[in-house]
C-alpha cells in the first residue's frame, strides 16, 4: 500500500524535475534559432519551454496521432518541445511581443 502511493509522488516530482530541466533547455533553445531580440528573464524562458513542451505534445498528438490513450495535452520530448518552444515564442512575439518592445523605447 506505502510503495504505491509512494511510487506515484516519485512520478509526479519526476514530471515537475523533467519539465523543468527540459523547459528551460527548449527556452534557450528556440529563443538560439528564432532570430531577433527577445526582452525576456530566465522564469520567462522557463516558461516558454514548458508551454512549448505541450505545444509541441499536442502537435505530435494531431500529425502523428501518437499516444492517443494519453490525450491531446501531454508534454512532448525534447525536439518536440523545441518545436513547440518555437512556435509559442513566434506567438508570443506576433501578440505580445509588439507591446514589449513599445513599451522598452
Amino acid at each position: 500500500m506505502g510503495l504505491a502511493g509512494g511510487g506515484n509522488k516519485i512520478d509526479v516530482l519526476g514530471l515537475i524535475i523533467y519539465l523543468l530541466v527540459f523547459g528551460t533547455i527548449a527556452g534557450y533553445i528556440a529563443r538560439l534559432l528564432v532570430p531577433g531580440p527577445d526582452p525576456m528573464g530566465f522564469g520567462a524562458t522557463l516558461v516558454l519551454g514548458i508551454v512549448g513542451s505541450f505545444v509541441g505534445g499536442f502537435l505530435g498528438y494531431v500529425i502523428f496521432g501518437e499516444d492517443l490513450d494519453q490525450g491531446a495535452i501531454q508534454p512532448a520530448g525534447v525536439f518536440g518541445s523545441i518545436v513547440g518552444a518555437i512556435v509559442a515564442l513566434l506567438i508570443w512575439r506576433g501578440t505580445w511581443g509588439r507591446r514589449a518592445r513599445a513599451s522598452l523605447r
